[in-house]
């Protein structure tokens, strides 16, 4: 069966199909050769090998792996970084014939919970915002938090050209000025958590992810480690964002 050379090239850990459609209109893809269009679709079998930026691959998938990665404060979730920061690619394993893919970002003040996977269709639905995914953080904040203040942050405030707000809210032993709370929400958008504590005066001062979907956080898992997740947890995921998984991917 002909599938569409974007979702063959995400399958296998490319890159997002966004990302290899910009690459698909500036010509950097060629397939056995050949520069390949944007919507052209191919028989997987038929694909010998893959040119992208100047690089040759093949075809030989790896096994779907996926795992969850302690990001300590300072590192970037860019592959490289001119000013030579230390990137989160830097800690993970090596992969044989396809690549690592990040499932969501965090700022370089933000630890916690990172996805990883190298199955370009998985990332795909846990980012795209129709699977409606939750990610959960804990956030410390300075100031007054008022009752008020809280319904506004669950209610929604525009932020940009679109409304951003908390599903939920959860206060843990707040006596001090430093609080902590615990707080979800369904979108991925550029600094969110802190636009919206910004928005209505509150700083954040630490901020860590500790779930993405059904994933989360071990307790046990140090900054700049990380874990492979298992058969039953991977099924777990796929199944959140209506994917089959096959024995054959194992």
């Amino acid at each position: 069966m002909k599938e569409r050379i974007q979702k063959i090239l995400s399958r296998y850990g490319f890159g997002s199909r966004r990302n290899i459609e910009k690459k698909i209109c500036k010509k950097l893809i060629k397939i056995n050769g050949k520069s390949v269009f944007l919507g052209q679709s191919f028989i997987r079998n038929d694909i010998r090998y893959i040119s992208l930026d100047n690089k040759i691959y093949f075809l030989t998938p790896d096994i779907i792996r996926i795992i969850i990665y302690n990001k300590p404060i300072g590192e970037i979730c860019s592959r490289k970084d001119t000013n030579n920061r230390i990137t989160v690619f830097n800690k993970l394993p090596q992969l044989n014939h396809s690549n690592w893919i990040n499932i969501g970002r965090l700022d370089i003040n933000t630890s916690g919970l990172l996805l990883f996977t190298n199955y370009g269709e998985l990332a795909y639905r846990l980012m795209h915002p129709r699977y409606m995914i939750k990610r959960e953080y804990l956030v410390r904040v300075y100031g007054n938090i008022s009752h008020e203040k809280i319904l506004i942050l669950k209610h929604g405030i525009k932020i940009g050209n679109s409304i951003s707000k908390f599903l939920d809210i959860v206060s843990y032993n707040n006596n001090k000025k430093n609080q902590w709370f615990k707080v979800s929400l369904l979108q991925g958008k550029n600094h969110e958590v802190r636009l919206l504590w910004n928005s209505i005066g509150i700083k954040v001062n630490r901020l860590i992810r500790i779930s993405y979907g059904v994933a989360r956080l071990p307790k046990y898992l140090k900054p700049g480690k990380f874990i492979t997740l298992n058969s039953t947890y991977i099924n777990k995921i796929f199944y959140s964002v209506n994917l089959k998984l096959y024995n054959c991917m194992l």
